[in-house]
This record gives structure tokens, C-alpha cells and sequence, in this order.
């Protein structure tokens, strides 16, 4: 850690570590109700489980990529945040916030529209802590060094808080309200998300791999144009069947199918800088995320959603279990993954101990992604025998699910394991270090002469 307001980012992964958490057991939780289906019915129902799952999953990437910015951006600038207090004034918003908006659900005050149910009062929270966040991350890029990685990250932060005041509006006409629905949901998560996201794993692969800057930028302002041409006009496959003219489904079909480029462009990017790079560096767990991110990342964003993202297609497995199985694993694999990349990278020079668990974080990272995996296949499979009963043959709906139990048998038990790793990767950062001495400190009967408690870069 070089600068002392990258100190702020810790308490941020530690908040987002905290609901992740949450996130994995309501929705451990809500995988019971599916085979389980009085579970927990009169305490709270499974949409209210639904909402709490999907909203903290927002929230807790959302707050990772506050944490990943304020540890990222001091580096890059070479100066120290504008004001550290302005930050934990903002986490303090999102957290409260957060808090207030589940106690809610609880008790059934919300505003019914999916993702985006959060009262008025609290999506205004959301906007005071967004400006508060870009006044704060900006105005220290623009006082400082400017790089591709702050430039691109900036983009998507200043796209993130832009899009999202697409929440406020919500019109009678429901076509009408999706069309602008889909402006938050998918330009988020496949548009300005995708930005954020390629210029955290940029600066991981200058960090952990020690490539040419020059030669990383020119990888970043190539995703990010596939990125940006892809995602903005790949919001047409969700136009499919709201009500809106058909020449999205030519326009979905087209831009959809290119979304895979830039996953694929990043895939690439990040084994070429690790192998260019050739360096052996100390944090093999934070090297074995970064990895992992874009390879899931193509699979679950990429070939999950092309899958079923061809409007002759969709038309027979839209809102299946195909959906859940590609949102599964696209979330983990370009977000969830990153997030805890980052973590994993910055803490041990946050909390000044290196090298921390690796071997207990490693595990977990075979241990969450096989799960994920599973879960996603488990949930495919599920999606084709459900299309084919229920929008081909025509069965009842229920029929059908009766046919799914052993598939979400399935899902539960790999969601069992999912929160299993996530308890593992909470312990492996925060727990005690396993400090390993170096070869030149040990003595001569070979333990070791001192601690070393100096974070290795």
C-alpha cells in the first residue's frame, strides 16, 4: 500500500464480503423453496427471498467496485484520494441504505418492479452517494497522473450513476416501463459494468504480471469499443417480446451475438500478459482470480447468453430456467469473480501481512467456481427439459416443475457448497496469516530467524 487513503478500500471489501455473504444464504434459502416449496412461507415468501438475493448481489459488487476504485485510483493518479471523510460518508449512505431497503422487504414495502424495488428514498440515497463517490474519484484522476486504466474506469463509474436514474421513471405503459427498465438492468450489466470491469483486470495484469503499460492500454481500448458497440445496442434482445417493433429482433439478434467478442478479447488479454509477463508473482490466489475472471466470464456472458439469445430461439426459452442458468454464471464469472480478484490482491497490502491464506484461498476458488459451474449446468439442463414440456409440447406449468425436483435437488446442493466457499474466502482474507519466511532469513537449522510482515507487491 504506497498511499494512505487506499486504506478506505478495506472497509468498502469488508462491507461487500459482509453481504456477499447475506447474498449466498438467502439465496441457499431461496434453492429450498423450489424443492421445498412451504419452506419459510409464512415467515417470508420466496419473492421477498428473491429480492434480497438478487438486491444484495447488486449492492455488494457495486460497493466491491467502490473499494477496487479507492485502492486502484490513488496508484494510478499517484496522489492520495480528495477526501477520505467524503468516502466514508458515501459508505456510510450505501450501507444504511441497503440495511433500511431489506428491513423493508421484510415487511413488504417495496416497489414491486424487479431489481429496482428500493423505495424513493433510498434510490435517492443511492444518487447522494453516487455523486459524492464521482466528485470524489474524479476530481482526484483530474488533479493527478491520467491513465487508460483511470480513464476507462471513470467511464463506467460516470455510465453507472447516469443509467441508473433510469430508475426513477417509472410509466403506466408497460412496454413503455420496460424499455427504460432495461436501460438500468442490461446497459449496467452488459454495457458500462463491462468498462469497470476491464480496466480492474488491466490493473491487475500490470500488477501481477509486470507487462509494458503501453501494451495493456492497447488491449483496454480495444475491449472496450467491442464492449461498447456490443452491449449498448445488445439491449434489443431484451425488446424481443415487450411489445415493441420487430426490427429488434434483427437488431438483438446481430448486436447480441457480437456481445461475445469482448469476453473472448479479454480472455486472450489476460493469458498473452501472463504469458509475456513471466513473472513469478508471490499472490498466486490473486493471479488464479484474475485468471479465472474473463475465462467464466466467456462462458457465462458469453456462450451461456448466445445460447439462447437468437430471437427464433428465445422465443421458446425466454424467462426458462436457460435465463437463470446464463445469469448464474455470468454474474459470478464477470463480477463476483472480479470483485474477489481485487480483494485478494489488495488486502494483504491493506491489512500489511503477506503472504496471507493462499492455499485455503485457492481452494475456494476450485471450490465456488466447480459449484457455479454445476449449478449452471444443473439449471441448463433444467431450462431445455422445461422448454420442451412447457413451451413445445404445451404442459402446465406446474406439471413441468414437478419434472425439474431432482434438477433443483441439484442447484441446492451446489448453492450448499457456493456459501460453503464463500464462509472459506471470508476466513482465508481476514483470518490469521500464514506468514512464510524467506530462504535468506532462515537460520541455519532452517526455522525461521524473524516474522516477516512486509506485503510483497
Amino acid at each position: 500500500m504506497k498511499y494512505a487513503s487506499q486504506k478506505i478500500a478495506y472497509w468498502y471489501f469488508a462491507a461487500a464480503l459482509l453481504l456477499f455473504v447475506v447474498q449466498v444464504l438467502v439465496g441457499a434459502l431461496a434453492g429450498t423453496v423450489y424443492v421445498l416449496p412451504n419452506f419459510l412461507a409464512e415467515i417470508t415468501p420466496f419473492n421477498i427471498l428473491r429480492m434480497i438475493h438478487t438486491n444484495a448481489l447488486i449492492v455488494w459488487l457495486l460497493l466491491g467496485f467502490f473499494g477496487c476504485a479507492y485502492y486502484l485510483i490513488p496508484e494510478e493518479a499517484e496522489r492520495d484520494i480528495i477526501s477520505p471523510k467524503l468516502a466514508y460518508i458515501q459508505l456510510g449512505i450505501l450501507v444504511f441504505g441497503a440495511l433500511a431497503a431489506v428491513v423493508g422487504y421484510l415487511f413488504g414495502i417495496h416497489q414491486g418492479r424487479e431489481f429496482l424495488e428500493q423505495p424513493t428514498w433510498v434510490k435517492m440515497g443511492i444518487v447522494v452517494a453516487a455523486l459524492i463517490f464521482l466528485y470524489n474519484v474524479s476530481m482526484t484522476v483530474l488533479k493527478g497522473r491520467k491513465t487508460a486504466v483511470t480513464n476507462v474506469l471513470l467511464l463506467g463509474l460516470w455510465g453507472v450513476a447516469l443509467f441508473f436514474l433510469f430508475a426513477f421513471y417509472n410509466p403506466s405503459n408497460l412496454a413503455l416501463d420496460k424499455m427504460y427498465w432495461w436501460y438500468v438492468v442490461h446497459i449496467w450489466v452488459e454495457g458500462v459494468w463491462e468498462l469497470v470491469m476491464a480496466s480492474i483486470l488491466a490493473f491487475l495484469v500490470i500488477k501481477l504480471t509486470g507487462v509494458d503499460r503501453e501494451v495493456v492500454e492497447k488491449w483496454l481500448y480495444a475491449i472496450v469499443g467491442l464492449a461498447l458497440l456490443s452491449g449498448l445496442l445488445g439491449t434489443g434482445h431484451h425488446y424481443y417480446w415487450i411489445g415493441t417493433p420487430g426490427y429488434w429482433q434483427w437488431i438483438g439478434s446481430i448486436f447480441s451475438t457480437l456481445e461475445v467478442a469482448p469476453f473472448f478479447a479479454m480472455v486472450l488479454f489476460a493469458f498473452m500478459m501472463v504469458w509475456k509477463g513471466r513473472r513469478d508473482h508471490p499472490n498466486k490466489a490473486a493471479l488464479l482470480w484474475a485468471l479465472g475472471t474473463p475465462v467464466i466470464a466467456f462462458f457465462g456472458a458469453g456462450v451461456w447468453g448466445f445460447m439462447h439469445t437468437l430471437a427464433p430461439i428465445n422465443y421458446y426459452t425466454h424467462g426458462t430456467q436457460v435465463t437463470a442458468a446464463h445469469g448464474h454464471l455470468a454474474f459470478f464469472g464477470a463480477y463476483v469473480m472480479l470483485n474477489l480478484a481485487m480483494i485478494s490482491y489488495a488486502m494483504p497490502h491493506l491489512r500489511k501481512v503477506a503472504p496471507y491464506n493462499q492455499v485455503l484461498n485457492m481452494w475456494t476458488f476450485w471450490i465456488m467456481t466447480s459449484a457455479m459451474c454445476f449449478m449452471t449446468f444443473t439449471l441448463t439442463f433444467a431450462g431445455v427439459v422445461q422448454t420442451h414440456l412447457q413451451r413445445v409440447m404445451g404442459t402446465y406449468y406446474m406439471e413441468v416443475q414437478d419434472q425439474l425436483a431432482l434438477f433443483y435437488w441439484m442447484r441446492l446442493g451446489s448453492g450448499v457448497f457456493v456459501v460453503i466457499s464463500a464462509l472459506m474466502f471470508v476466513y482465508a482474507i481476514f483470518g490469521p496469516a500464514r506468514v512464510q519466511v524467506p530462504h535468506h532469513m532462515r537460520t541455519a537449522t532452517g526455522k525461521p530467524a524473524e516474522t516477516a510482515t512486509t506485503p510483497a507487491e
